[in-house]
């Protein structure tokens, strides 16, 4: 049986290929905007199946450069729940194949349309020939944290206080995707450990030890922002050996400021 389906996104047809797989979905050739759609509309998901992503690398390098959309198909992987490979050559179209249905999907202006078949001996051929070349494919390395570790480690290191500040920075951040004007992870970090008063060298082990960024990089972007007035520090006192610098916010007019609105301002002092 073949039939069209017509959706004004990506996710009505995601609702298709997920519903009715028991077993592995097959995602082929997916799109930038596929990828996050899939990315987002999975966590949503209690009823998820195994999936396994054939993309082309350099597609997977511009979406995973994306911080927010890296860290939460880090949480995919780790969890068993996707696994992505290197696809050798481009296919004809995205495809989602399970052993039950073939979907080819399908972008055209503002709809996206895709063809199913569910004829048992094209589903079963297909399937076939994708799971040999997703067994043969090279496999993609996320070097970004699962967004629940990164999470739970800021909570248990940095505080409470300064974890829910950072969610709520990066919750405003995926409301506003596309504006091209974001904040980079380690800015952010930066930003609520300045609000809460983190020293400098506490924010920037736990970014290391994580694998957000390395010290070095906190310390190169702390000096972007000290420059530009964003943050200032002072210096605290040990028993040995310098002081370390405890973060501070240094624009009077960010003072007081709730966590997304700090994000929104720093981002305007920054771009």
């Amino acid at each position: 049986m073949v039939s069209n389906l017509l959706e004004t996104d990506v996710e009505g047809i995601l609702e298709t290929a997920f519903s009715g797989t028991d077993g592995e979905l097959l995602v082929v050739d997916p799109s930038a905007g596929t990828i996050v759609s899939l990315v987002e509309a999975a966590l949503a998901r209690d009823d998820l199946p195994s999936m396994s992503m054939l993309a082309d690398e350099r597609v997977l390098k511009d979406v995973m450069d994306d911080f927010l959309v890296a860290s939460k198909a880090a949480d995919l992987v780790s969890d068993g729940a996707l696994s992505i490979r290197l696809l050798p050559e481009n296919a004809d179209n995205a495809l989602f194949v399970s052993e039950s249905r073939v979907l080819a999907l399908v972008s055209s202006g503002d709809h996206v349309a895709a063809l199913s078949s569910e004829d048992d001996e094209f589903v079963a051929e297909v399937f076939d020939a994708y799971r040999t070349a997703f067994d043969d494919a090279e496999e993609y390395h996320l070097r970004t944290p699962p967004i629940s570790v990164v999470r739970e480690t800021m909570e248990a290191e940095i505080g409470e206080s300064a974890r829910e500040d950072f969610d709520r920075v990066l919750a405003s951040m995926d409301a506003a995707r596309g504006d091209g004007e974001g904040l980079d992870e380690v800015t952010v970090a930066l930003l609520v450990a300045a609000k809460n008063d983190v020293l400098l060298y506490d924010i920037s082990k736990w970014g290391e030890d994580v694998g957000i960024a390395s010290k070095a990089t906190f310390s190169r972007t702390k000096t972007r922002l000290e420059d530009m007035g964003v943050i200032d520090t002072e210096k605290v006192p040990i028993d040995v050996g310098r002081p370390r610098l405890r973060l501070k916010i240094g624009d009077e007019d960010l003072l007081g400021l709730d966590a997304e609105a700090l994000a929104e301002a720093a981002t305007r002092v920054l771009n």
